[in-house]
């Protein structure tokens, strides 16, 4: 069990940190991830992977010494103090991270610090709603809530018949599904499942193929893993039909 959690984990991390190469600016890939627990050193382990330079800070000198060895610097510090902040050159960083965990008042005060020094890119993690609201109203760029947004994934994958599920701010999904009854042994075009469904069939994976890209002409077949996407509701009550 721990080893999954573990994974899960680092997929959180590997997932944020792929949005957080894309919304950078420019090629100056430098981060600063502010708490180690186990969330912000599986992402900063990650950017790390990806070619970052990450400074990875916290007040824990232990969880600082076990990250000595494995990214690019360290701190042992108290990022709450804005002058500390400063003296770390955080400010000078084009992207920063608060991965702090249950704290949510030094949360909020390093975020608070983070945008007075103009640090223009800036993700916080939340551990609620409530605080995510906290967050995105003090300006914080990009608000996160993995433990939520992992609980919802496993949700759908527990309760149905999807093999992958990503939700998005705007009521949108991507799922990873075995395609039900109505879509195959038909072209795509034919069986119209954009019309009928409000669906849209975007891949397709056949045993022992590789993922290619879905047309009009796909013909579906039984067993195929399709990937769909579309409003939330839709793609769920896509994936139930048989």
């Amino acid at each position: 069990m721990s080893n999954y959690l573990h994974s899960m984990r680092r997929r959180r991390g590997k997932r944020l940190a792929q949005q957080t190469r894309t919304a950078s600016d420019g090629d100056d890939q430098r981060i600063a991830v502010i708490g180690l627990g186990r969330f912000g050193s599986s992402l900063a382990e990650e950017l790390m992977r990806r070619g970052w330079e990450v400074l990875g800070v916290d007040q824990d000198e232990r969880l600082v010494q076990q990250h000595s060895d494995a990214l690019t610097h360290v701190a042992v510090a108290d990022c709450t103090d804005a002058e500390v902040l400063r003296q770390l050159g955080v400010h000078e960083f084009p992207s920063a991270v608060v991965a702090i965990g249950t704290h949510i008042e030094a949360s909020i005060l390093v975020t608070s610090n983070l945008l007075d020094e103009g640090v223009p890119n800036i993700w916080a993690k939340a551990i609620s709603r409530q605080h995510g609201k906290i967050l995105e109203r003090l300006g914080a760029h990009h608000v996160v809530l993995p433990e939520h947004e992992m609980g919802e994934r496993v949700a759908h994958l527990v309760t149905g018949r999807m093999l992958d599920f990503i939700e998005f701010d705007d009521d949108f999904a991507l799922v990873k599904t075995v395609a039900p009854d109505v879509a195959t042994g038909v072209p795509l075009g034919v069986s119209a499942v954009r019309t009928k469904h409000g669906v849209t069939v975007v891949g397709i994976k056949r045993p022992g193929q590789d993922f290619t890209h879905a047309t009009a002409e796909t013909v579906v077949e039984p067993g195929d893993v399709i990937i769909v996407t579309g409003r939330t509701q839709a793609v769920e009550a896509f994936t139930e039909l048989n």
